[in-house]
This record gives C-alpha cells, sequence and structure tokens, in this order.
C-alpha cells in the first residue's frame, strides 16, 4: 500500500457497466458524480452481468479472468482504495472474495459495501468451514459498509473485530423533490410499482388486493414500469382478476419519463419480501408518492409506518387492502403523508450525505494504512 504524498488519492468502485439498469449501476453512478470526486480520483471497474451480452462460455471466461484484470487494473492505475459493492448472495460474494484476495495481495486497501442479504450467521448455515471464509472476508476488508441498522448489530454480533459503518443509501433528488406535485383531492388513486417483475417482489399479491378492491367497487389505476422473468405470468393474473382496464405494464422507464411517473402517482405499492433499501423507496418519497411497503431490510429505517407511508407485513393482503382504503377515503392524509415522506428524504437521503460518509470512510482507511506503514 501507498499513499502518494501531494496528490489526491485513488479509489476504484467496482459495479456493473454504468449504463446497466440497476441498484448498484445507480449506485456507481451517483458516487462518480459526487463531491467525493473533489478531494479523490475516482475510477471505475466494471463486474457482473448487468448489461453485457455473453453466452454461458464467454460468462465462465471472464469470470476466470476477470480477478488478473483487476490485478493488472490495480498496478497501472496505482490505485489506493477498492471499493467493493456486494451482497450476500452466492454469485457477488465468491466473486467479490476472489476481488479482495487480489487487492490484499497487492497491499490496497479495501472498502466492502454491502447491500443486502441475509445476515452473515445464517449464510453458511451448515458449514463452519465457510462461516470461518466468511469471517475472513469482512474482518480482512478495512472497513464494511451496511445499509440499515439492523445489518448493523447483526454484523457486529457475527465478529466484533469487523469495521463496520452504517451508510444507507442516498438518491439525487432533482426532477422529483423540487418539483410541484398536485394534490388528487376526488379522483381514482393512482397506484404504481417500480422495480424487477418477479415474483418475489409482491406483484402478484399486489394483484390480489386490487381484485378485492375492484370488488367493493373502489376505482384506481396500477402503472407497473419495469421488467422481469415473471412479466408473462404477471399478465395471466392480471387477466385472471379482470384488471386489463385498471393495470398498465410500461416496461422499462428511466429518466425524465420516470421521475414524471413518480410525481403523477399517489402511491407507491412495493410489498417486498427480501430488500436492502430500494432505490424506488426513496424516489417514490422523494416525489410524495406515498409509500405501502414491508419491513424488510433497511426499510423500517426510513420511514414511520402512518407517518410517511405505512408498513405491512409480506404476503398480508389484507393488510394492503387497508392501507390502500385508508389513503383512497382520506384523502388530506394523503396529502399530508406525501409532505412527510419528501421531508424525510430532504433531511437523510440526500446525495451530499453519502458524500460525506464515503469521504470520511475513506480517509479513515488511508489514516490506518499510514500508520501501519510506519512500523514496517
Amino acid at each position: 500500500m501507498r499513499i502518494r504524498s501531494g496528490l489526491r488519492a485513488r479509489v476504484v468502485i467496482l459495479g456493473p457497466g454504468l449504463a446497466a439498469l440497476s441498484g448498484v449501476s445507480t449506485h456507481v453512478n451517483m458516487l462518480l458524480a459526487s463531491d467525493l470526486g473533489l478531494h479523490f480520483e475516482l475510477l471505475h471497474f466494471r463486474v457482473g452481468s448487468e448489461g453485457r451480452t455473453e453466452n454461458a462460455i464467454q460468462k465462465l471466461m471472464r469470470l476466470c479472468v476477470s480477478p488478473f484484470q483487476l490485478a493488472l487494473f490495480l498496478v497501472k492505475s496505482r490505485v489506493d482504495i477498492v471499493h467493493l459493492n456486494t451482497s450476500l448472495d452466492a454469485k457477488a460474494y465468491w466473486r467479490d472474495l476472489a476481488y479482495l484476495v487480489v487487492a490484499k495481495l497487492l497491499r490496497r486497501s479495501v472498502v466492502n459495501q454491502v447491500h443486502g442479504g441475509p445476515n452473515p450467521s445464517d449464510f453458511f448455515p451448515r458449514s463452519a468451514l465457510l462461516t470461518w471464509v466468511l469471517r475472513q472476508f469482512l474482518v480482512r476488508s478495512d472497513a464494511v459498509t451496511v445499509l440499515s441498522r439492523g445489518e448493523f448489530a447483526a454484523y457486529a454480533t457475527f465478529d466484533s473485530r469487523i469495521k463496520i459503518y452504517l451508510v444507507p443509501n442516498a438518491i439525487d433528488s432533482s426532477g422529483l423533490i423540487d418539483e410541484p406535485r398536485s394534490v388528487n383531492s376526488h379522483e381514482p388513486l393512482r397506484l404504481v410499482y417500480v422495480g424487477r417483475i418477479i415474483e418475489s417482489k409482491g406483484l402478484f399479491d399486489i394483484v390480489a388486493a386490487l381484485r378485492q378492491l375492484r370488488q367493493q367497487g373502489r376505482r384506481f389505476t396500477f402503472s407497473v414500469a419495469g421488467t422481469g422473468r415473471d412479466e408473462t405470468r404477471l399478465r395471466e393474473a392480471i387477466r385472471a382478476a379482470g384488471l386489463e382496464d385498471c393495470i398498465r405494464l410500461l416496461g422499462g422507464v428511466v429518466g425524465v419519463a420516470k421521475s414524471r411517473l413518480w410525481l403523477e402517482s399517489d402511491v407507491f405499492v412495493f410489498p417486498t419480501r427480501q430488500e436492502g433499501l430500494p432505490y424506488a423507496l426513496l424516489e417514490a418519497m422523494a416525489a410524495g408518492c406515498v409509500p405501502v411497503v414491508t419491513p424488510v431490510g433497511a426499510i423500517p429505517d426510513v420511514l414511520q409506518s402512518d407517518l410517511e407511508g405505512f408498513l405491512v407485513a409480506a404476503s398480508d393482503i389484507a393488510r394492503v387492502v387497508a392501507a390502500l382504503e385508508e389513503l383512497d377515503d382520506d384523502r388530506p392524509k394523503l396529502a399530508h403523508m406525501a409532505h412527510c415522506a419528501r421531508r424525510r428524504i430532504a433531511e437523510y437521503y440526500t446525495l451530499r450525505r453519502l458524500a460525506a460518509d464515503f469521504d470520511a470512510i475513506y480517509r479513515r482507511v488511508l489514516q490506518a494504512a499510514s500508520s501501519w506503514q510506519q512500523w514496517q
């Protein structure tokens, strides 16, 4: 590890292609465009399959060659800090374990940002050896960041040697929080979902809830923005529920079109079963689109139920129905919750706060590396 005197330290941020449609790509793009660039020279090293077109053989070759490519990149670019963006799922963990080994062999510092997944004590429940390897992955990192207070406690309990920091996600809220929105006093509720179309996100529970609302004679629209492997099944469920006239599947929506969708919607329905800290939640709240979401991952840290939105148990269709009924019947409450949601994002989930958090962590990591060098 070397720190160049008189120059900005270099940080390479690992993540998918910058044009890929994924939460981690969004995060990497925000870091690269943030105030971190004023104090550190930020570089990007592409990992993962998002945004790539490759067959199985090409993917295997990339996985085998990528650690060596990273090693060459670290040497040629004279990188000081390697910023991993990982999660505790099998694919990301084993890939990023190889990257950590490369970085440590080259005596680079590692900031290991964890974007959700199970608690570390639950990751390898049947293998003491693999749990020991996971422990080394976390302890050998110079900093580990997590998204929620619950994760912070779980990682601290797993091993007290982990240098752990709480760094929630944030968003660039321009075009959302600074835009006016009309109050929907009398028109049908405008519901929205933004994310991948997969069963675990609770989309089929939403369809079941909306079917009950329709049977009550309630009027609403529901816009679904995203793509995913369960899209055909979702279309079939919508047709079986007789909701084709009020549900629109929009496909992928990005940029200005997505901002307009948030601002023109009243309620973000997202009864997901497992999550880290979804950007869609932060964007919805910044736009004043009231969330009806499950208390998983970092979501309970973001909002208080019945103030900035509603927290409903996963798979509790009756509670989703009740929340939507309440918002439909009490439009002044809907408007007040929209105001509170926007205020919550402005207070804490800004890009400036995210940059300041990582600025402090990078400085602490570099200072520790410099202190260690003095004894070499």
